[in-house]
Protein backbone atom coordinates (compact mmCIF):
# COMPACT_ATOMS: atom_id res chain seq x y z
CA UNK A 1 0.00 0.00 0.00
CA UNK A 2 1.44 3.54 -0.88
CA UNK A 3 2.36 6.22 1.79
CA UNK A 4 -0.36 8.26 0.26
CA UNK A 5 -3.38 5.72 0.15
CA UNK A 6 -2.22 4.73 3.73
CA UNK A 7 -2.53 8.51 5.19
CA UNK A 8 -5.28 8.41 3.49
CA UNK A 9 -7.20 5.83 4.85
CA UNK A 10 -5.66 6.48 8.13
CA UNK A 11 -7.13 9.67 8.01
CA UNK A 12 -10.03 8.45 7.07
CA UNK A 13 -10.38 6.77 10.28
CA UNK A 14 -9.53 9.67 12.55
CA UNK A 15 -12.45 11.55 11.05
CA UNK A 16 -14.57 8.95 11.79
CA UNK A 17 -13.81 8.74 15.24
CA UNK A 18 -14.34 12.39 15.96
CA UNK A 19 -17.21 12.15 13.83
CA UNK A 20 -19.65 12.54 16.91
CA UNK A 21 -18.15 15.48 18.75
CA UNK A 22 -18.32 17.32 15.18
CA UNK A 23 -21.37 16.51 14.88
CA UNK A 24 -22.36 17.91 18.12
CA UNK A 25 -20.39 21.01 17.63
CA UNK A 26 -22.02 21.34 14.61
CA UNK A 27 -25.59 21.45 15.72
CA UNK A 28 -24.89 23.34 18.93
CA UNK A 29 -23.34 25.82 16.71
CA UNK A 30 -26.03 26.08 13.99
CA UNK A 31 -28.60 26.55 16.70
CA UNK A 32 -26.92 29.93 17.83
CA UNK A 33 -26.46 30.92 14.07
CA UNK A 34 -30.01 30.76 13.37
CA UNK A 35 -31.08 33.46 15.35
CA UNK A 36 -28.53 35.79 13.98
CA UNK A 37 -29.48 34.52 10.19
CA UNK A 38 -32.73 35.63 10.93
CA UNK A 39 -31.63 39.39 12.32
CA UNK A 40 -32.13 42.39 9.60
CA UNK A 41 -28.02 42.84 9.90
CA UNK A 42 -24.68 42.71 8.13
CA UNK A 43 -23.74 39.45 10.52
CA UNK A 44 -27.43 38.50 9.63
CA UNK A 45 -26.57 38.09 5.98
CA UNK A 46 -23.46 37.25 6.28
CA UNK A 47 -24.54 34.30 8.38
CA UNK A 48 -27.58 33.67 6.22
CA UNK A 49 -26.27 33.79 3.32
CA UNK A 50 -23.41 31.03 4.66
CA UNK A 51 -26.52 28.70 5.61
CA UNK A 52 -28.37 29.07 2.45
CA UNK A 53 -25.25 28.09 0.49
CA UNK A 54 -24.46 25.11 2.43
CA UNK A 55 -28.14 24.01 1.70
CA UNK A 56 -27.47 24.86 -1.55
CA UNK A 57 -24.25 26.23 -3.49
CA UNK A 58 -25.87 26.19 -6.82
CA UNK A 59 -28.55 28.64 -6.13
CA UNK A 60 -27.40 30.18 -3.19
CA UNK A 61 -23.41 30.81 -3.49
CA UNK A 62 -21.50 32.29 -1.35
CA UNK A 63 -19.28 34.81 -1.35
CA UNK A 64 -16.28 33.17 1.10
CA UNK A 65 -14.98 36.60 1.93
CA UNK A 66 -18.10 37.62 3.63
CA UNK A 67 -16.95 35.45 6.56
CA UNK A 68 -14.44 38.02 7.12
CA UNK A 69 -17.28 40.42 8.19
CA UNK A 70 -18.37 38.34 11.18
CA UNK A 71 -17.30 38.22 15.20
CA UNK A 72 -14.65 35.56 15.64
CA UNK A 73 -17.17 33.61 17.91
CA UNK A 74 -19.52 33.46 14.85
CA UNK A 75 -17.02 33.15 12.16
CA UNK A 76 -15.69 29.89 14.06
CA UNK A 77 -19.70 28.64 14.41
CA UNK A 78 -19.53 28.61 10.71
CA UNK A 79 -16.32 26.80 10.33
CA UNK A 80 -17.83 24.24 13.20
CA UNK A 81 -21.14 23.87 10.61
CA UNK A 82 -18.60 23.49 7.77
CA UNK A 83 -16.95 20.72 9.81
CA UNK A 84 -20.34 19.10 10.26
CA UNK A 85 -21.56 19.32 6.94
CA UNK A 86 -18.11 17.81 5.29
CA UNK A 87 -20.11 14.19 5.64
CA UNK A 88 -23.57 14.94 5.77
CA UNK A 89 -26.01 12.02 7.16
CA UNK A 90 -28.41 14.76 6.88
CA UNK A 91 -29.35 18.64 5.41
CA UNK A 92 -28.09 21.44 7.44
CA UNK A 93 -32.15 22.35 7.27
CA UNK A 94 -33.02 18.62 8.82
CA UNK A 95 -30.83 19.75 12.23
CA UNK A 96 -32.65 22.37 13.26
CA UNK A 97 -36.29 22.46 14.72
CA UNK A 98 -38.48 23.59 12.01
CA UNK A 99 -35.96 23.91 9.65
CA UNK A 100 -37.89 24.22 6.58
CA UNK A 101 -39.92 27.16 7.64
CA UNK A 102 -36.25 28.81 8.63
CA UNK A 103 -34.73 28.34 5.38
CA UNK A 104 -37.72 29.88 3.55
CA UNK A 105 -37.80 32.85 5.64
CA UNK A 106 -34.07 32.81 5.09
CA UNK A 107 -34.44 32.81 1.25
CA UNK A 108 -36.89 35.56 1.27
CA UNK A 109 -34.71 37.65 3.35
CA UNK A 110 -31.29 37.02 1.75
CA UNK A 111 -31.89 35.80 -1.44
CA UNK A 112 -35.27 37.55 -2.79
CA UNK A 113 -33.74 37.15 -6.37
CA UNK A 114 -33.99 33.52 -6.34
CA UNK A 115 -37.34 33.13 -5.22
CA UNK A 116 -38.62 35.81 -7.94
CA UNK A 117 -36.95 33.11 -10.26
CA UNK A 118 -39.07 29.96 -8.74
Amino acid sequence: MSNTLSAAMTHAMEHQKQRPALVTAGVQALNRLVPIALRPSGQGRAVGRFLLGLYNGEDFPFDLTDLRGLDLVLFEDCLKVLMMDYSPELEVHERVQNGSAIWQQLMEMWAPEVMQEC
